[in-house]
Parts: C-alpha cells; structure tokens; sequence
C-alpha cells in the first residue's frame, strides 16, 4: 500500500504558516498575526486572510485575545513540515552547504517531496550513521 498522498488543501504556504505558528510558539509566550507577518515577512493584511482561511479549515484557532493556536490537525502539519525542514536543512549543511542556502533550499524541498520518498531518505541516512557507527566501533 502506497503512503497517503498530502492534502490538497495543504499548499506550501498553508504549511509555511502553520510550520511559522509552530517555530514561533516555542519562542513566544503567545502568537499573535504580527508576529508571523514578521516571522515570514509578509504583510499583516495577508497574514490576517491567511489565519481567518487556516481557521475555517480547521487548523488555527484565534483566541478572543487574538492569539494564534494550532489545533490538533494544525499541530501535525506544522510538525511533519518542520520535521522535513530541519532533516533537509541538517543533510545539506551536513554536505558542505552554506547554512542560509541549506535553510533555503530545506523550505523548497519540504513541500514537493512525496512522503514516501522523504521517509526512504531519511531511512537511508539512519542507514548510513548506523554504518558508520559500527566503522568506528
């Protein structure tokens, strides 16, 4: 059986947003539509379209305060994606390349890979740092 396709509705910027809410709310006591304007450096009326369409969806919540969280769905594409951005990033640095064009390159790569091809690659690097380990054992 083939791994689930993504959504359809899971566009990269849907999943820039969301993955933004994600980052941002590990160094923030609270999120708020500015702070991701700032995060992704889009206009606060963009972003503002962008968390009422993320909330009818499901995967925002706005508080009365205005603060941004992520609901359950919301949490596991902001994860998967932020997942996939930090493994590419650490490969590519890992491969000699600069940090910001790895950083980059990650964001790009993130959204258009298959799942299934992203968990074949990231099983080949576990394969690898295994070998490698027991190289130098």
């Amino acid at each position: 059986m083939k791994p689930d396709k993504k959504d359809p509705k899971l566009t990269e910027s849907v999943e820039d947003y969301l993955e933004s809410v994600l980052v941002l709310s590990s160094q923030l006591p609270h999120v708020r539509s500015v702070d991701v304007a700032s995060h992704l450096g889009f206009s606060k009326p963009s972003v503002s379209h962008a968390v009422k369409m993320l909330a009818e969806e499901g995967l925002l919540e706005v508080t009365p305060n205005k603060f941004l969280l992520l609901t359950e769905k919301g949490k596991e594409v902001a994860q998967s994606t932020y997942q996939r951005h930090v493994f590419f990033t650490d490969m590519l640095t890992s491969i000699g390349v600069d940090l910001d064009t790895a950083q980059e390159d990650a964001c790009r790569i993130e959204h258009v890979i298959s799942e299934e091809t992203f968990q074949a690659i990231r099983q080949f690097y576990k394969n690898q740092d295994k070998e490698q380990t027991e190289k130098s054992e």
